[in-house]
């Protein structure tokens, strides 16, 4: 924090409290020359001029000495960090490492299961489902069936390959993987062809001279990841273009935005946020929606 802010902090408390404290005093006591009344009165009914009662006044003290111990233990004077050196952060890391090791306890299990076999111990499953609908579903979706730009979890094509070690692995470290724009390289009659092609080579229709064209084009660029054949490379994240599962979807005009513009795709590592077992407990469970 910065040392101005932190001391015009200080400066603002410690002046409240002992503006709360003169207040008190001051009308905690008679002064002489005062009236028992203000001077007010109603239907024969006059308003008194009396000092604060002796049980109300113990009271604000008694929540003076509390703001004053409290401060001196915790958080609250400027960067002062207080006795007891407490942090919203630091407890929170003490909760979740607490809650962490309750949760290993109770599926230690986990540690000597490969993860097929895990993939059908039903009670370490529904809460990898619970695991999956708090971490995963926000870009998979409840369902897994995944979403524009996240693939589907409940089929059998994938990206990096979908064997236990390679979905535990995906899971705890995280993929990145980057389509290249080639609009610059192409033009736009060649992203054209290019699209036409890789149409074709899903079953789709398209213009056979702009087919041919695309073909030769895609023998010179894309076979580097997406092999001769259009199958893809699993080891470089490049998708199949032969079948009829699509990230992004397959219209003429997403094909020209992919090939034209590119695409960038992050799959964040989640080991350090999870922790093996849970980790282990969610590659399972992905593993059991395409093996079910």
């Amino acid at each position: 924090m910065n040392p101005t802010i932190s001391l015009l902090m200080v400066v603002l408390i410690v002046g409240n409290v002992v503006a709360c404290l003169w207040l008190i005093w001051w009308t905690a006591k008679r002064r002489s020359g005062e009236s028992d009344t203000t001077g007010h009165e109603w239907d024969g009914i006059r308003e008194l001029n009396n000092p604060m009662p002796r049980w109300w006044l113990g009271l604000f003290i008694i929540t003076i000495i509390f703001a004053g111990a409290y401060l001196a233990l915790y958080p609250g004077l400027g960067a002062y960090a207080g006795n007891q050196n407490w942090s919203s952060a630091g407890q929170l890391q003490q909760e979740q490492v607490s809650a962490q090791a309750a949760f290993d306890t109770r599926f230690n299990r986990v540690a000597t299961t490969d993860i097929i076999a895990l993939s059908k111990d039903t009670e370490a499953m529904a809460a990898a489902k619970n695991l999956f609908a708090n971490n995963c579903s926000v870009c998979h979706g409840s369902d897994a069936r995944g979403a524009k730009g996240f693939p589907n979890l409940t089929d059998d094509d994938w990206l990096w390959g979908g064997s236990p070690d390679t979905i535990y692995e995906t899971i705890a470290h995280g993929r990145k993987s980057a389509m290249p724009a080639w609009g610059a390289m192409l033009g736009q009659q060649g992203v054209e062809e290019a699209a036409a092609y890789v149409m074709n080579l899903s079953g789709h229709q398209a213009p056979a001279d702009w087919v041919a064209a695309g073909k030769q084009r895609f023998e010179t660029i894309c076979v580097a990841c997406h092999g001769v054949d259009g199958k893809g490379n699993q080891s470089l994240g490049a998708p199949n273009l032969t079948d009829n599962v699509w990230l992004y979807g397959h219209s003429m005009d997403t094909l020209r935005e992919t090939i034209g513009n590119g695409r960038s795709n992050e799959m964040p590592a989640h080991l350090p946020i999870l922790g093996e077992t849970k980790v282990k407990m969610l590659a399972a469970y992905v593993y059991g929606l395409s093996h079910p």
